[in-house]
């Protein structure tokens, strides 16, 4: 006599959720994938900022169960839940690949958090930050401080300016490790991807450096964008180079990569005793995590490593 009543129930609550996974209407913050056919959503439940910047648009949501969210342009940046995914995979995997990073570089990463990441390092003695756009960095200190925390760090440097003209200006040998925190390759993103910027990069490195640049999706963009990144970085003079996936599910298709390659160094290898006796805590980066992202899924193992 039990079974159909609780039959009944389970039916309703499927129903009622089917109806709550429907009514996407104002409440909701969705940013399409038209060449995809696809769109990821979320609620919202205020708007805390919103402004155009000389360069680009900023807005800032209150998310019912995503903490603050980030969107520029149309295209969601950060959100409170998983921006550690990025930040920490953008970081630790290039400064552990490196025998001994001490002076780093970031182009982008107006949110500060990979700065944050990166000044986690003790070995680290200087961090220089160029972004272009003061405002991502001033709305990050204002709605995401914890990301900013690191920024009155006595070894960090933040500049605001073009990227691509401080490659050009920079002397020779300057930096250990670049690491190329951009928004997707195109507007003012663009040229972050090419073989003209990446042959600067590989000039202000010193014989060891590496660089690290965010990559994309492996799901949508492996025979793309990834792979045309591999090019330009051969054509710049990096001869090892690896692209290594990681979960970001407020990313498009929810899988994200950055791609690390190396100046006169194999990339393939880390300091994973150093990685594993970290002095600092992570909620994903582990020694582990670097290892079995250096060994990708068979679909694009061919295009991930050199």
């Amino acid at each position: 006599m039990l079974l159909p009543r609780v039959l009944g129930e389970q039916d309703a609550r499927r129903k009622s959720h089917m109806r709550d996974r429907m009514s996407l209407d104002e409440h909701w913050f969705s940013e399409a994938f038209e060449a995809e056919g696809m769109a990821f959503s979320l609620r919202i439940t205020d708007k805390l900022h919103d402004e155009q910047t000389p360069y680009q648009h900023i807005q800032v949501y209150q998310t019912s169960h995503w903490g603050r969210l980030m969107v520029i342009d149309g295209c969601i940046m950060l959100t409170d839940r998983d921006n550690f995914l990025y930040h920490e995979m953008m970081s630790h995997p290039g400064l552990f690949t490196h025998d001994n990073p001490r002076e780093v570089l970031i182009i982008g990463g107006g949110d500060c958090g990979t700065l944050r990441e990166v000044l986690r390092h003790p070995g680290v003695t200087r961090a220089v930050q160029v972004d272009i756009d003061a405002g991502v960095t001033e709305a990050a200190r204002q709605f995401f401080p914890q990301l900013t925390q690191a920024n009155d760090d006595q070894r960090a440097e933040l500049r605001f300016e073009d990227g691509l003209q401080y490659i050009a200006a920079v002397g020779d040998a300057s930096f250990d490790v670049v690491i190329v925190d951009s928004t997707d390759p195109v507007g003012i993103a663009e040229g972050l991807f090419g073989a003209s910027f990446l042959r600067g990069v590989h000039r202000v490195l010193r014989p060891g450096g590496l660089v690290v640049q965010q990559s994309e999706s492996p799901l949508l963009h492996s025979e793309g964008i990834i792979r045309d990144l591999h090019t330009a970085l051969s054509e710049a003079g990096f001869s090892s180079r690896a692209t290594l996936p990681f979960p970001v599910p407020s990313y498009p298709s929810g899988w994200w990569s950055c791609t690390i390659a190396g100046r006169e160094r194999d990339v393939h290898n880390f300091r994973e005793t150093a990685a594993r006796a970290a002095a600092f805590p992570t909620q994903y980066y582990t020694a582990g995590i670097h290892y079995g992202a250096l060994h990708p899924p068979a679909f694009c193992r061919a295009v991930f490593n050199d």
